[in-house]
């Protein structure tokens, strides 16, 4: 059973990452989404990380190094 607080601040994390994903701040993202994983190994930002790191080893394979 998950503890409440903990999938709280993960969701914080996570809906976090979301808004620096779509203000272009990929690496505040990506710390927000792996704090989000740390708190809860289920949250949907493990999800979001992996499409991000798709996109952006796709993208920017010389640029991005996860």
């Amino acid at each position: 059973m998950k503890d409440s607080t903990s999938s709280k601040k993960a969701d914080y994390y996570y809906q976090l990452g979301n808004q620096y994903r779509r203000q272009g701040n990929f690496q505040q993202a990506n710390e927000a989404y792996m704090e989000a994983m740390s708190l809860d190994p289920e949250s949907p930002a493990a999800e979001a990380k992996k499409m991000m790191d798709n996109i952006m080893n796709y993208y920017h394979k010389d640029a991005y190094n996860p």
